[in-house]
């Protein structure tokens, strides 16, 4: 396969602080790759820093291989890369369709309405709510708006920050049973995931970061049967 992100000896700094600390994975075109980690590991930060929100103090970061470390972070959604952050971050006071369609803000293309039709056919119930506030939705219902707006950029890849933080367990379900579908079409998913479990079920390749580092990899399945990751992260003895 080929790497579509490559992340090489990645340091980010607040301050003296040091948050990620040299860690180097890759992503490979077509995967659902997964990061699992312990609370404060550096993973909103390794994907603010990827989106280009925050400078790393050394090291590289590569898209289709790219040096993307130095380029606005409006340029990289251009190159490809759509990143949905966590807590969803949507416009509560704008109307569904305002919030999709502020996800093609940097599209001068035709197929935007084509693509509006597809996230309504993703997540029906925000065609059914398209005038709707974002504010009035659930969080499982702002998930999915947050989603469909990422997907408006027309992504290569992917980037998706906690979504089943603070979701039933019936909505989770439906969130990543949505992350599968947009692989089976081709999107390629980076996934931070709070629920080891249903990542790695996910997962073509998962890496483990603790504390700033990455101290195991593996397939899905692999660190799905691992006994330091089955302690430390699905609950098992």
């Amino acid at each position: 396969m080929t790497a579509m992100l490559e992340v090489r000896d990645l340091k980010v700094a607040y301050g003296k602080i040091l948050a990620v600390k040299k860690i180097s994975f890759s992503v490979d075109e077509g995967q659902v790759v997964t990061l699992i980690r312990t609370n404060g590991a550096g993973k909103t930060t390794t994907l603010r820093t990827i989106s280009g929100l925050i400078r790393p103090a050394s090291g590289e970061i590569l898209f289709q291989g790219k040096r993307i470390n130095q380029v606005p972070a409006h340029e990289i959604v251009i190159m490809g890369v759509a990143h949905c952050p966590e807590g969803r971050k949507i416009f509560p006071q704008m109307t569904v369709q305002e919030n999709l369609l502020l996800g093609a803000f940097t599209r001068r293309d035709s197929e935007i309405k084509s693509d509006l039709d597809a996230a309504y056919d993703l997540f029906p119930i925000l065609a059914e709510r398209r005038n709707q506030a974002a504010g009035t939705f659930s969080g499982g219902e702002q998930q999915m708006l947050a989603m469909g707006r990422a997907m408006m950029s027309r992504p290569k890849l992917l980037m998706l920050d906690e979504p089943s933080m603070g979701l039933s367990p019936l909505m989770m379900k439906k969130i990543m049973q949505t992350v599968r579908t947009l692989q089976s079409q081709g999107t390629t998913i980076l996934l931070v995931e709070q629920n080891a479990q249903a990542a790695l079920s996910l997962a073509d390749h998962g890496y483990v970061l603790e504390v700033g580092k990455i101290v195991l990899q593996g397939t899905g399945n692999e660190l799905m049967v691992n006994d330091a990751v089955r302690k430390a992260y699905l609950g098992e003895d």
